[in-house]
């Protein structure tokens, strides 16, 4: 450990005292922009309503870039003012700043991985021969000055000696596919441009699927993409000769389009979907000359997709009639359900399954810790593997003839390691693990279950430093999502490191609409049953409060995109529930999101304005925007987004903190903060990131009451 350049201020045993000194810190004074109202009316099932702030959803417009700029003058004007942001800075780089490696895959003559060497802005692409030295394929950080380029997509052709990638500029879903020879790094041919939520899926050496949608007209940063596409390139050919494979047909929209192929280059597989859950599946025979496509699944009744195959014998993995996901097999001449054969049945725990090596793994979430089982192409089990710990694994897939697999797992304190795998014997050995300043024996996390409003048991995972003590004044945040069948599992992060070294407590519930349990729990939290979420979220907070973890007056409640929409939903339903607010990137205008991009892909999660009148009430009813009333003390909030957000688009944001900011009673500050040439979160350089947490939380022990941080021994936070 480094020794402190000055004495601690204030020791982690005397957190709360620091608290209580400070209650008499003076209030930064906010004065915030005037934000135009300009009405426009819409009218919806004869009901009126009144929208001030449409004007900004015009992310082109000049009063809209000056808006951004007043805004942004005062958010960091305040930021600056906070005495301890730089010291937050400083430990989290320094935190940060260590090697961090991904695990390896082979293609062609070499092996290839991503490092980041600890403060980079984008991780490094390495390769290297066996017995020979790692060389930079390819350095994201060198495609932009700022380092807002960044690498999505690294594809290579079956005998990896061509390889594609994609690029994300300014974090835009909007890709460039690049083509280069993969041993000379020379680029082959002209970039493809105008590419959105792709794969590049190799057909042999001769050219990959990729997915798009027609530009759009107006700005390609928030107007309305619904019809996706598949299209093939082939390599030499200009990109505007690609034909369209699938999703021509004006008369049947699909929202979102993806084709891959089997390993053995024998079927084109393609998924069809017209919201984030539910897909129809057909299939091509890729080695039969002009065969047809052939209908697996004609509705979106599931989630179905082809994991693997073994001659005309598939293995789909589906929740069709297996809420909790199973496998089974089917001939490709005849692949329609009624012919569907279990391989591994459906269990209590949601699956996830993956093959390498010629074998199965099938990754289970046991209340959201993993659980991995092995089986072979007969389907039967071979073993449990025994993991490293409770947490979060990752991995187990690879090409048929791989003689090793690689494995990952992580906590929430403990930092993401590596682990090579011998699937004859089940085997393994470490692979890479960080050498990272930060004693995660000093943290532990607790798993418990509460009751949410109707009495739906929930888990939620705590963790902190031991020894704290439950007196109802640790400050913490309670993270969370609720939606789109997404899990959240224990892992770690650098920036709750930090944030646990100050003493901070960070709770993370299991809540519905997520996929900790299957598809029943997702539905149990979509459209008309939305609430259930934000239930599931207030009462994990008056838990935390109850059992003495916190109280309201050190509670911050923070999401992001969906997770913002919880965090804007819950703060307007219990404003006296937390002291901080952190929305992100959050879909907060329930009324008009599925009018911009892909959003009208949400509607199975949220359903829509124009749907029916009991579904435009009971989205106006929580929707965040049309929830701020006058007369109100909301908490500290800082809204956050970027500019270049075309996922969940910023006027979301916009709207929400010109609300807020019209409305506010109280000395309560309501910032947003607008990162610029950002978008939804991917992508977002290292220097970035550091800055943005060292943001958040400043601001958010700052509206606690902290004059300076509890700086424990532990963290090593200079002055």
């Amino acid at each position: 450990m480094k020794k402190l350049l000055l004495p601690i201020l204030c020791a982690s045993t005397l957190f709360i005292a620091c608290k209580e000194e400070n209650q008499s810190k003076k209030d930064i004074s906010v004065n915030y922009p005037q934000t135009t109202k300009t009405p426009v009316v819409d009218e919806f099932f004869g009901t009126k309503v009144t929208d001030n702030y449409r004007w900004l959803e015009d992310d082109r417009s000049p009063e809209t870039e000056a808006w951004v700029k007043a805004e942004n003058e005062v958010t960091f004007d305040y930021l600056s003012k906070i005495p301890y942001r730089e010291q937050l800075k400083n430990r989290l780089s320094e935190l940060w700043n260590y090697e961090k490696l991904g695990t390896p895959f082979k293609e062609g003559d070499y092996t290839y991985f991503y490092k980041n060497d600890g403060l980079q802005n984008q991780y490094v692409v390495y390769r290297q021969k066996e017995g020979g030295e790692p060389e930079v394929f390819l350095d994201p950080n060198n495609f932009s000055e700022d380092g807002t380029t960044s690498l999505s997509t690294l594809s290579f052709s079956e005998d990896g000696k061509t390889a594609a990638y994609a690029i994300s500029e300014g974090g835009s879903d909007w890709r460039k596919i690049i083509v280069i020879d993969a041993e000379s790094k020379n680029i082959k041919e002209d970039t493809l441009v105008d590419v959105k939520f792709s794969g590049i899926s190799w057909y042999k050496n001769e050219g990959f699927y990729y997915s798009s949608y027609d530009k759009p007209k107006g700005s390609e940063l928030s107007a309305k993409t619904d019809q996706h596409k598949l299209y093939y390139h082939k390599l030499g050919t200009s990109q505007k000769n690609d034909p369209v494979i699938f999703g021509e047909t004006p008369a049947e929209k699909h929202r979102y389009v993806g084709g891959y192929l089997t390993e053995d280059n024998k079927y084109l597989i393609i998924s069809a979907s017209v919201s984030t859950s539910g897909n129809k599946l057909f299939l091509k025979d890729l080695a039969t000359p002009n065969s047809k496509l052939v209908t697996v699944l004609d509705n979106v009744k599931s989630d179905t997709y082809v994991i693997d195959s073994r001659g005309s014998k598939l293995y789909l993995a589906t929740n069709l009639n297996a809420p909790n996901q199973k496998v089974v097999t089917v001939d490709a001449s005849n692949p329609t359900p009624e012919n569907w054969k279990d391989f591994i049945a459906e269990t209590e725990n949601v699956l996830s399954p993956s093959t390498g090596a010629g074998y199965f793994f099938a990754k289970y979430m046991v209340d959201a810790v993993s659980k991995v089982m092995q089986y072979d192409f007969d389907g039967k089990l071979i073993r449990e593997i025994k993991l490293p710990g409770v947490g979060s694994a990752g991995g187990f897939g690879g090409k048929t003839n791989a003689s090793e697999l690689y494995f990952s797992f992580t906590n929430y304190s403990t930092p993401n390691s590596s682990y090579k795998f011998n699937p004859k014997d089940g085997t393994y050995a470490s692979y890479w693990k960080p050498s990272i300043d930060f004693n995660s024996d000093g943290y532990e996390s607790k798993q418990v279950f509460y009751a949410s409003k109707d009495g739906t048991k929930v888990p939620m995972i705590i963790t902190y430093k031991k020894g704290v003590k439950l007196n109802g004044k640790n400050p913490t945040i309670l993270y969370g999502y609720g939606g789109f069948n997404v899990s959240l599992t224990p892992s770690f992060s650098i920036a709750n490191a930090v944030w646990m070294e100050q003493g901070g407590v960070y709770a993370v519930p299991n809540l519905r609409g997520g996929g900790e349990y299957g598809k029943k729990w997702h539905d149990a939290g979509t459209q008309l049953k939305k609430q259930n979420v934000f239930d599931d979220f207030i009462a994990a907070a008056e838990y935390l409060i109850k059992e003495k973890y916190t109280s309201s007056d050190f509670l911050a409640v923070r999401g992001g995109s969906n997770g913002g929409l919880l965090v804007g939903a819950t703060m307007t339903q219990r404003p006296d529930l937390m002291k901080v607010a952190l929305p992100a990137v959050g879909v907060l205008d329930m009324l008009r999101y599925h009018t911009f991009t892909a959003g009208a892909g949400w509607a199975y999660d949220y359903g829509t304005a124009e749907q029916s009148k009991e579904m435009f009430d009971y989205l106006k009813g929580y929707s965040p925007v049309h929830n701020v009333k006058k007369g109100v003390s909301y908490p500290a909030t800082m809204v956050t987004t970027g500019d270049h957000d075309d996922r969940v688009v910023p006027a979301h944001s916009f709207k929400f903190a010109a609300e807020l900011q019209d409305k506010q009673t109280g000395n309560n500050p309501t910032l947003i903060r607008i990162e610029t040439n950002a978008g939804h979160g991917a992508g977002t350089p290292v220097a970035k990131t550091i800055e943005q947490y060292s943001d958040i939380f400043g601001f958010t022990l700052y509206n606690m009451g902290f004059e300076q941080l509890p700086n424990p021994s532990e963290s090593k936070i200079k002055s």
